[in-house]
């Protein structure tokens, strides 16, 4: 079984798991985490296999930059207007738990601390 066979997201993305869509194209879609961290907290995925940031390169860049802009629209939508965070998750030390390119947008009303422990 290939990588694309057995990825949660790309499972999400064919329809055979159900998720909360806030937005869908040919390229991307976006939907709620299941266990959100913070009241906004919505993951955007490629439609296209990519296992991590770490794999990818400038053939990419085209539907990176897409998905970078889309990120303050989704936000803004999901009531993150007032700012919001940003995460790529890449491999083993960076904790990426899902092998498949994802970014996590999260905020709500309140501050949302310091990005790591110091």
């Amino acid at each position: 079984m290939s990588g694309q066979d057995d990825c949660i997201f790309c499972k999400i993305i064919r329809g055979e798991i159900p998720a909360k869509k806030v937005f869908e194209d040919d390229d991307v879609l976006a939907f709620l985490d299941i266990k959100p961290i913070a009241p906004v907290h919505v993951l955007l995925i490629p439609k296209r296999h990519i296992a991590s940031l770490a794999q990818v390169n400038e053939t990419d860049a085209p539907l990176l930059g897409k998905m970078l802009t889309l990120v303050p629209m989704l936000a803004a939508a999901q009531g993150a207007d007032d700012g919001f965070r940003v995460i790529v998750n890449a491999g083993r030390v960076g904790q990426q738990e899902v092998p498949h390119l994802h970014i996590h947008i999260i905020g709500g009303p309140h501050p949302l601390g310091p990005m790591l422990a110091r």
